[in-house]
């Protein structure tokens, strides 16, 4: 089968190649520097003549609000037009656990990509996953307050980025559910535990101070508010294992 990944140098994309590769697939990994631009459309009518199937695993290179909206917007739009004047047969997209539930930007930037999605002619599988361990230094920098780290107690399930792209891939070469599946680390704790163990596991000395007021990426949180609510797929690979792998990568 031919399939084209979105983003297929990227985090996910890069492993999500890999993986189908090996398991025999001719796949594409189209970014703007193979000559594929979703925004523009640049290369896209040309990469999908004779593909079956497209993987978009994009992500914004600007996330303030209004820069996020238009990548999403435009990028859905262009992408979706080519795959559906292509005869593509089947459309898997990365989304984020919670993104109806959680007010932030690039949070109401998916939402509207899943809208484009879901209002095509492509059959699909949106897959949503919690937030990657590997942003998890990016959330304690967000919310640093000097030598703290300020941050909501609230319940976080973050999951491994080998998982998502094995999850993504399985999802792939499943049938079209033309709706939304959802995956999750295997371990649920708060957000502040997490972040303390992962600071304290790379030496990093600053102090996690759970904070009820405090806000995600700007945007408001409650108790459940970036875990599933429902039936998800969990990963394998907890923390502790992450974190080995990781030192070990190193």
């Amino acid at each position: 089968m031919r399939i084209v990944v979105i983003g297929g140098t990227g985090l996910i994309g890069s492993k999500t190649v890999a993986i189908l590769r090996q398991a025999g697939h001719e796949v594409v990994a189209a970014s703007p520097k193979s000559g594929v631009n979703t925004m523009t459309g640049e290369g896209l009518k040309e990469v999908m003549a004779g593909t079956q199937m497209v993987i978009d695993l994009a992500n914004s290179p600007s996330f303030e609000d209004k820069a996020v909206l238009d990548f999403f917007q435009t990028s859905g739009r262009n992408l979706l037009a080519a795959e559906a004047a292509a005869g593509v047969r089947y459309h898997v997209a990365l989304s984020i656990v919670a993104i109806d539930r959680t007010d932030n930007g690039y949070f109401r930037a998916k939402v509207a990509q899943e809208k484009l999605i879901q209002a095509s002619r492509v059959p699909y599988t949106i897959v949503r996953a919690t937030q990657f361990m590997e942003f998890l230094g990016g959330i304690a920098d967000s919310s640093q307050d000097g030598n703290k780290v300020r941050l909501a107690p609230i319940l976080f399930q973050p999951i491994a980025s080998d998982d998502v792209a094995a999850m993504v891939a399985d999802a792939a070469m499943a049938a079209p559910r033309n709706g939304i599946v959802e995956i999750a680390g295997p371990e649920r704790a708060p957000l502040t535990d997490i972040v303390a163990r992962y600071l304290k596991a790379i030496g990093d000395p600053r102090e996690v101070v759970s904070d009820p007021e405090a806000r995600y990426w700007g945007g408001r949180v409650e108790q459940h508010s970036l875990v599933p609510l429902g039936e998800a797929r969990l990963g394998r690979i907890g923390l502790d294992e992450w974190l080995r792998r990781s030192r070990a990568a190193a």
